[in-house]
């Protein structure tokens, strides 16, 4: 059993990717950096010896545990079907004050829409540009830390119509990000929902950094709407496209009038079949907003 307690451990999984798979392989990755002790973790592409596009997770391991126990246990979690086609691609060892210095600085604040900026809780007494609104965020294995495009289309389109005193359902929430900025924005109710309930931690950890009344919020373990009776003002789900899909027969019925849904999580070539299914839901595009491959939407009640 190797062990090193002035390193961290590297490991780096891999699969084949393409455009129309690429997000429900990113699921894939990221829920087994959350089955683990990951510390921290990145995804990106590369393309192999062949010039195939193949999607990295580089997951990061504190050097305490032993490397051996860290790859036998992510071995048995690549056994499952649900992870097929997933391989261990490489193993490494990175000094500690290196590691940790790569890891911050791969934070940076970040401007979202026209008046957000997402922080890591480290940045937080660096000088802010008077026209944006900080939001702290942890980066750690819940989804939703901001820097990805699907969860930066969702705070655009949600930045520009919270209202004072609305209510907000968040359906997936991950790190929390969606509906703590809602409240910060003015709304006055949040009610945040997640299939995992190992995420709610993060949310709840998030809502502290950021000065969130807890008695505002409403938490708890949900699968999409299932069990869910009230109206909102908002809906966000920044969440994959088949949960979207199964999903949108029930938004209607909990918008209130005048009130939103916000959907991401998709990539632009998914939009086709989400609007297709949108249209027939008794709903309609109030925007929509397009960031690399990735698609969201802001959708209202349709007439009749």
């Amino acid at each position: 059993m190797t062990k090193d307690n002035n390193c961290w451990w590297i490991v780096e999984l891999s699969t084949p990717v393409s455009q129309e798979n690429r997000a429900i392989n990113e699921e894939r990755l990221s829920t087994i950096a959350a089955m683990t002790d990951a510390i921290g973790s990145e995804i990106f592409t590369e393309k192999d010896f062949f010039g195939n596009y193949r999607l990295f997770l580089k997951i990061s391991y504190d050097g305490s545990l032993g490397i051996d126990d860290v790859v036998f246990e992510l071995k048995a979690i690549l056994d499952s079907p649900d992870f097929a086609g997933i391989e261990i691609s490489r193993c490494s060892k990175a000094a500690n004050q290196t590691w940790e210095t790569q890891y911050y600085d791969a934070f940076p604040p970040l401007p979202v829409g026209k008046g957000l900026i997402v922080m890591a809780p480290w940045h937080e007494k660096e000088k802010l540009p008077e026209d944006r609104m900080p939001i702290y965020i942890y980066p750690a294995s819940a989804f939703g830390t901001g820097y990805h495009e699907s969860t930066r289309i969702a705070l655009s389109l949600m930045e520009e119509i919270v209202r004072t005193g609305d209510t907000i359902l968040d359906v997936g929430t991950g790190t929390g990000i969606l509906f703590i900025t809602a409240l910060k924005l003015g709304a006055a109710k949040a009610i945040a929902r997640d299939i995992d309930p190992d995420t709610l931690t993060e949310a709840r950890r998030n809502m502290n950094l950021n000065g969130i009344n807890p008695n505002v919020c409403e938490l708890s373990e949900g699968d999409l709407l299932k069990g869910f009776s009230g109206q909102v003002n908002i809906l966000t789900a920044n969440i994959l496209l088949n949960p979207n899909l199964t999903m949108l027969p029930d938004v209607k019925r909990v918008l209130k009038p005048k009130g939103f849904a916000i959907f991401s999580g998709m990539t632009h070539i998914e939009s086709y079949a989400f609007i297709s299914v949108l249209n027939s839901s008794g709903l309609e595009i109030d925007r929509e907003m397009k960031f690399g491959d990735w698609w969201g939407c802001r959708a209202v009640k349709s007439w009749g």
